[in-house]
């Protein structure tokens, strides 16, 4: 089969700078996981806004972006978000774990949540409620902070550090500070147990258990954290939730290697 010059030889393949220009546009709002006005998207992917503009016009008439008729805000729009369904449904431990975390989550009575690494951080990317009402504002793009979540910790326990240190650093606040070594410690900590809990924290009255799927190289693939009130989930080491979990993510990891996802 012909190829392409430069395919597969080692040369830099031309490309459309327009279409890169737009990307750029893209990245900007994806990094920012927040609709921005058109001066700071601009400013974000380093062109004028009067270019940026053009540029936007063009991905709303795609479908990539739209605009807020209320606020003039940018936000991705309908063939962003069916992209980015149909990047999650092609990830075989996402698939593996939706259609066993409803059933999880109906079992043990508590709302667990499915979270993938990503260059943000730990993202949820399915949340199964269990009718139990928590004040909690988590869904579906929620990014989990890694020093005060039972999730971000175990995110971070189970990747390299240079994957996760700038967001850390990032995140430290006077009133959530740590030394790099005491964090260093507890990670330490939740790989040897292969879990993490948080009680109260960071929110009062709201436990959690996370337990993390890795590959059979040891590559995280993805974290399952329960989540119900304090005092009403058991976050024991060794107790039924965390029992559960565990056996969800057997159950996983066994229908990614059979190629049942």
């Amino acid at each position: 089969m012909a190829r392409t010059p430069g395919e597969g030889s080692g040369k830099t393949q031309r490309g459309i700078q327009s279409v890169e220009v737009g990307g750029r546009l893209l990245q900007a709002l994806a990094d920012a996981r927040r609709p921005l006005p058109l001066a700071e998207l601009a400013a974000a992917a380093q062109l004028a806004p009067a270019q940026a503009h053009t540029y936007l016009v063009s991905l709303m008439r795609l479908g990539l972006i739209k605009r807020e008729h209320v606020d003039g805000y940018y936000e991705p729009g309908p063939l962003a978000l069916r992209l980015g369904m149909m990047r999650l449904d092609n990830e075989p431990a996402y698939r593996a774990a939706v259609q066993r975390v409803r059933t999880l989550a109906t079992d043990i009575g508590f709302n667990v949540a499915i979270s993938l690494p990503t260059p943000q951080g730990p993202t949820i990317v399915h949340y199964a409620p269990a009718g139990t009402s928590l004040h909690l504002n988590l869904h579906v793009g929620t990014v989990m902070a890694l020093a005060t979540t039972a999730t971000g910790r175990a995110y971070c326990a189970f990747q390299p550090e240079s994957h996760w240190l700038p967001i850390w650093t990032q995140q430290q606040t006077p009133a959530t500070a740590s030394t790099l070594p005491a964090f260093l410690e507890t990670l330490a900590a939740v790989r040897a147990r292969g879990t993490e809990r948080s009680i109260d924290s960071p929110s009062p009255a709201v436990s959690s258990l996370a337990m993390p799927l890795l590959d059979d190289d040891s590559t995280l693939r993805l974290v399952l954290t329960a989540i119900g009130s304090t005092g009403a989930i058991d976050v024991a080491w060794d107790g039924p939730v965390a029992s559960a979990l565990r056996a969800a993510i057997g159950d996983i990891a066994r229908a990614m290697r059979e190629g049942d996802a």
